[in-house]
């Protein structure tokens, strides 16, 4: 009976070494596997055959140990190591490495984990295993802030996704000459004389433009029913296109608001008096002249050439001449930068600042914004006279050292209605970096102005949050989405299905869904993947141990067979 257990015994040696044997072979087989994660087996002791229990010592006798004899081993577990690979650049961006805890969430017929990130876009841009299953993580709302909750496909839409991005904020740098002229001076611009049929009654605000007159001529009418277009300039800039359809009720005081709307006059800063009545009793009486009247500095200058009108009947009465005591002069120079509304189209803002103001305590300067894409711009209506091209006006003061210290009116409003943009468009100005020093001229520049045009997603990248960046070809950048990870309390305790796949056993834990660097979880390393933690010298002295462990357990059982052989051969 003791040679036959001898037998069994050596067997399960067998046993318990092929078995370690097999998950050394395993572990070197997928030394090159991406992100394996390598198993060792560990035995324990089978049942033991007690000859005898012991017995306690007394006052006669000092006792004796139990008598056992052990019948071989048993597998006792086969335990996964999870401890990480070392990470490996690729380049490749839909590679991604969890450094640290962790598993990437995928979903195929049912949900599965694995630490593999050896993932790529199918052709529906989502991102995938090699495999196929879907990598899951979050979305975005329409403001791209990450909607941490429900689990849902990664899309990554390279080439398709287009995005443009409204200005908001545009910032300016330079040097506005201090010792320049303050602006005094304005453009005047005077008409041709206007008078009534009758050449003695003095047109009003309220006399038809059918009625106007040039006192040379009174049968003539200066306009009929027709499309007038304003073409004017100001500071040597063409002024954006305005036209005013004629009717048979049209009066002067309409025509005296389309002009001070297509010259960007801003009556709310003095001067301009705006676009004026000038009576004459004197030479000849019975006349009057439309005055115009623009806003102060050398880059407010208005210009009314003889191409500044069309469409009108008889010209000599809107033929307009510098009048003796225009003078438009002072410091005053001109940028301009473009901005873009919530469709991305451009919008060409012009920026015009004058010197205003000088004293001992420093000095003030008077900023003017206009646009010709702002809405109110390209049209005019007698019953909602709007500013036009001019966006707004403000200061800038500064101390006696050149320091801005005050800054007014700095968010101008640009109506974008019926272009399908949003509307209004409110850009903030920084004149923050701006100074008033003595130079030889004034300088302005917009530095740093935000908002894109269209632009198209061409490349994307992951962070150690996982956030996925995307860039677009506009320069833009946005976030598309954020790539989730699982927390197991017992990783241990996963069963793993192959391919790098696991699920939770029944000693894992459920999954806690979280986002990388939270709750213990590991940082994403994208464009690398982790590579096995397979330790070959390891396995190598892991092979020479369960081998020479075989060979042992089969010389207890060559040596019983010999054994048993001498016995049956005594009875010959």
């Amino acid at each position: 009976m003791a040679l036959t257990s001898t037998l069994f015994t050596g067997l399960s040696g067998l046993d318990v070494n092929q078995t370690r044997l097999n998950v050394v072979g395993n572990n070197i087989a997928n030394v090159n596997t991406v992100a394996f994660k390598s198993s060792r087996a560990l035995f324990k002791p089978q049942f033991y055959v007690t000859d005898s229990g012991g017995t306690p010592a007394d006052g006669d006798f000092g006792g004796s140990n139990p008598s056992q004899r052990g019948l071989g081993a048993s597998v006792a577990s086969i335990e996964k190591d999870f401890s990480p690979g070392s990470i490996e650049p690729t380049g490749k961006p839909t590679d991604l490495a969890i450094e640290g805890d962790g598993f990437f969430v995928v979903q195929g017929d049912d949900r599965k984990f694995t630490r593999d990130g050896s993932f790529k876009l199918n052709e529906r841009n989502e991102l995938v295993t090699t495999s196929g299953e879907y990598v899951q993580g979050y979305g975005v709302d329409e403001d791209a802030n990450v909607q941490v909750g429900a689990l849902g496909n990664i899309q990554i839409p390279l080439g398709a996704l287009t995005q443009a991005e409204a200005t908001e904020n545009a910032t300016f740098a330079g040097n506005l000459n201090a010792d320049g002229l303050v602006a005094t001076g304005a453009s005047i611009l005077n008409s041709g004389l206007l008078t009534s049929p009758d050449g003695t009654t003095v047109p009003t605000d309220a006399t038809p433009l059918a009625d106007l007159r040039d006192p040379s001529d009174l049968t003539t009418p200066l306009f009929a029913d027709s499309t007038l277009t304003l073409a004017g300039k100001r500071g040597g800039r063409n002024l954006p296109e305005l036209t005013f359809d004629i009717t048979a009720t049209s009066t002067l005081g309409e025509l005296r608001a389309f002009m001070a709307q297509g010259l960007t006059l801003d009556s709310a800063v003095t001067p301009p008096a705006g676009a004026a009545l000038a009576t004459l009793t004197g030479d000849p009486a019975g006349t009057t002249r439309l005055q115009i009247t623009g806003n102060v500095g050398d880059e407010n200058a208005l210009s009314l050439s003889g191409t500044a009108f069309s469409n009108s009947v008889n010209s000599p009465g809107m033929s307009f001449t510098d009048d003796p005591t225009s003078n438009p002069s002072g410091e005053s120079v001109s940028t301009s930068f473009v901005a873009y509304d919530s469709l991305g189209t451009p919008l060409t803002i012009n920026i015009t600042a004058v010197l205003e103001n000088k004293d001992d305590l420093g000095n003030t300067w008077r900023f003017f914004a206009t646009s010709g894409q702002d809405t109110d711009a390209a049209t005019f209506d007698p019953l909602t006279i709007s500013p036009g091209a001019m966006l707004g006006t403000g200061t800038m003061t500064f101390d006696s050292e050149g320091r801005l210290t005050a800054s007014t009116n700095t968010t101008i409003v640009i109506d974008r209605d019926d272009t399908g943009a949003g509307s209004p468009l409110n850009l903030n100005i920084d004149f923050s970096q701006m100074t008033s020093l003595a130079s030889s001229e004034s300088n302005l520049t917009a530095t740093d102005v935000d908002g894109s045009p269209i632009g198209t997603l061409s490349a994307f990248s992951v962070g150690t949050n996982g956030i996925i960046t995307g860039s677009f070809d506009n320069g833009l950048t946005r976030t598309l989405g954020q790539v989730a990870m699982a927390m197991f309390n017992n990783p241990q305790g996963l069963q793993d299905l192959g391919g790098n796949m696991y699920v939770p056993g029944g000693n894992s834990g459920e999954a806690i869904i979280t986002s990388p660097l939270q709750l213990g979880a590991g940082a994403i390393r994208a464009g690398s993947l982790e590579l096995s933690n397979v330790d070959l010298s390891e396995e190598f002295i892991n092979l020479i141990i369960a081998s020479t462990g075989f060979s042992a357990s089969s010389r207890v059982i060559s040596t019983s067979d010999q054994l048993l052989t001498e016995l049956l051969n005594t009875s010959r």
